[in-house]
């Protein structure tokens, strides 16, 4: 039995997995492959699940996707809204629930069935119009923005409808206002409460998490604080995805807001895939089938008519027919709370279920259309106002958008601020991701476009401009992010130059074949800056010095690989090592042509005679006694080299 619930489940991730990849080949979403999937999966299917065995996992895609919305929008940034969200949004809450609360009455609905239509009617789907808005980049576009206000009083408004149902249920059509305001009263304390304590201890929690440098605690405390906040308001009578959002706001002003964003985006997205496939299960074939007509014309009333709602309400505040008319289409679909209301009305007995399957068959048809109308607001707004196809880029707002000509430092330690106080000195921009939550908190204090975040993570990147910058800098030695960041960076930003800092000359081509432009060798660099510092004061010419340091350079520091070992030596290195030949040695009299140096594997570097010193000599070199013969190797090849000389 186990094993078959397991096979179900794997067979279900295989339908998903097919057709995602079928319809975004046709240009698709992939909202419609998880609809897809859940219609075969579900009672109209195969019937391997039901709606109600899916609901309990696929409400926490909706707890994530709160909590991601709230890092977008802080508590200033909230209440810089309010006008949009308290006065935009409750009026189209309320014209939305009246109208159609009057249609179904005129439709020999009582009071109550009327009361809940015109609720679910009234609700849009923060899940699918989230998703669309980011993935077109249109959250912080003026409709966006609108789409977004709207939807968060949508949100909040929800809390007053799960109490009123039961208490409909209870007392038929007759209201008692009591209970509802003091449930309102309750979640303004509980707001209150959270945003105090929270905004308190939260970004102290997360302070001393960054500080642990482990991307698993990282990762295991986001999802805890977003599971645990919505549970605590799901305890005092109010939905989990308003706490979650809550915690999302209150960390949406810390540092660590894009690496929280980028650590839980994979979980919201796979919950969020079984939360569409759960709506999927909802439809009913059959139903469609025998109601088809009446179907239809309740999705075309309800599609058209809250578009026309949401276009009034803007241009009587002066929006643009473009704006206006792309916020409505944008919020023109029926949510996914729409489907709790209706279930709940159901088990209250308030509503037959014959009524209220044909509006769930509305909301996920309407759903089904949301992609298409998302995608395709802002061109046919455009063409209503009569301007062209072209759509117009709008400024970004956000600090870590686009700046052209950036340079993008990964890592500010002393390497990383000395580079940035010379660009700041050139006002060359340039951007600084970094991992340390101390030194960010001071540089960002300090008023320097330093943010927290994980260099190795493709979204982190993303965010952080590397597509517009023209220089990486990558100032750190870990050895194994290095080998992840630089095939991001190279894939990223395919033009742009990027630059490592290495301790030494140890896989500086294996860097350079990993996508580096150039490897900066700490220690070699070094050695050139006080070389150059002693040939000045001897008196070489300038221009001669510089053209010896570029030479170097060139040849990847081929004159300073080799060194004479101390007494701590460092096998992993390649070591510089002289070999004196008596008369009595193999070598002598041999030319150098004769010596198998690739067996050897050493390189010879140079040739002493006399005091005098002939680099790199060619093979035809007569080997004499008394030469000194300066050998660049590991060391125990320099040892079997040193033996070949001298004994053969």
């Amino acid at each position: 039995m186990e094993h078959s619930f397991l096979i179900q489940i794997l067979l279900m991730l295989v339908i998903a997995i097919v057709s995602i990849a079928l319809l975004r080949r046709l240009g698709l979403p992939a909202i419609l492959a998880y609809l897809l999937t859940g219609v075969v999966s579900g009672p109209s299917g195969f019937h391997w699940f039901s709606q109600q065995q899916m609901q309990s996992v696929a409400e926490l895609g909706v707890v994530l996707l709160m909590f991601t919305l709230g890092l977008e929008f802080s508590v200033p940034r909230l209440w810089a809204m309010r006008r949009t969200v308290f006065g935009l949004g409750f009026a189209q809450v309320a014209i939305t629930t009246i109208l159609s609360m009057a249609v179904a009455w005129l439709c020999s609905r009582t009071l109550a069935e009327a009361l809940i239509i015109g609720s679910a009617v009234a609700l849009s789907s923060t899940a699918i119009v989230l998703k669309l808005l980011n993935e077109q980049s249109w959250l912080r576009r003026r409709h966006g923005e609108l789409s977004v206000s709207v939807l968060l009083f949508q949100d909040l408004a929800v809390v007053p409808l799960l109490i009123l149902l039961p208490l409909l249920a209870a007392d038929g059509e007759s209201l008692d206002f009591i209970p509802i305001l003091l449930a309102l009263v309750k979640g303004i304390l509980a707001f209150i409460v959270l945003m105090a304590f929270g905004k308190w201890a939260l970004p102290r929690v997360f302070d001393e998490v960054a500080r642990s440098r482990s991307n698993e605690l990282f990762v295991l405390s986001t999802l805890v604080v977003a599971l645990l906040t919505g549970v605590l308001t799901q305890w005092l009578g109010l939905s989990m995805a308003l706490g979650a959002f809550m915690a999302g706001m209150l960390l949406g002003e810390s540092q660590y807001r894009r690496q929280l964003e980028a650590d839980i985006r994979p979980f919201r997205d796979l919950l969020m895939g079984l939360f569409f496939i759960s709506i999927g299960m909802l439809l009913d074939f059959g139903l469609v089938l025998h109601y088809w007509w009446q179907i239809l014309l309740i999705l075309s009333a309800v599609i058209l008519g809250k578009t026309a709602i949401v276009y009034g309400l803007l241009r009587l505040i002066g929006e643009p027919v473009r704006i206006a008319l792309s916020t409505g289409m944008t919020l023109a679909q029926v949510g996914e709370f729409s489907f709790v209301a209706l279930a709940l009305a159901v088990n209250y007995q308030l509503l037959d279920k014959e009524v209220s399957t044909i509006f769930v068959m509305v909301a996920v048809l309407s759903m089904s259309l949301a992609p298409w109308l998302v995608r395709h607001s802002v061109s046919i707004g455009r063409w209503a106002q009569g301007l062209g196809p072209k759509v117009v880029m709008e400024k970004p707002d956000d600090a870590m958008q686009d700046v052209k000509e950036l340079v993008l430092i990964l890592g500010y330690g002393r390497v990383g601020q000395t580079i940035a106080r010379f660009l700041k000195t050139e006002a060359v921009p340039y951007r600084v991701l970094d991992l340390d939550p101390t030194r960010v908190s001071e540089a960002r204090r300090g008023g320097e476009p330093v943010y927290f975040g994980d260099a190795c993570k493709r979204s982190i990147l993303k965010q952080s401009g590397v597509r517009q910058a023209k220089m990486v800098v990558v100032t750190f030695y870990d050895s194994r992010s290095l080998e992840e960041v630089l095939p991001l960076c190279k894939t990223l930003a395919p033009e742009a130059k990027i630059l490592v800092r290495t301790r030494d000359s140890v896989g500086l081509e294996e860097l350079e074949k990993a996508g580096a432009s150039q490897v900066i060798p700490e220690s070699l660099e070094g050695s050139l800056m006080l070389v150059s510092q002693v040939l000045y004061q001897c008196g070489v010419p300038l221009a001669r010095i510089l053209k010896r340091l570029e030479f170097e350079r060139r040849n990847h520091y081929q004159y300073l690989h080799g060194f004479f070992s101390g007494t701590e030596t460092d096998f992993t290195l390649e070591l510089l090592h002289a070999v004196a030949l008596p008369r009595e040695a193999n070598a002598v009299g041999k030319c150098l042509a004769d010596i198998p140096w690739d067996k050897l594997k050493v390189e010879l570097r140079a040739v002493r005679r006399g005091g005098a010193e002939v680099d790199h000599p060619d093979a035809s070199w007569l080997i004499q006694a008394g030469d000194i013969l300066l050998l660049v190797g590991k060391p125990r090849r320099v040892e079997k080299a040193e033996e070949y000389l001298l004994q053969g």
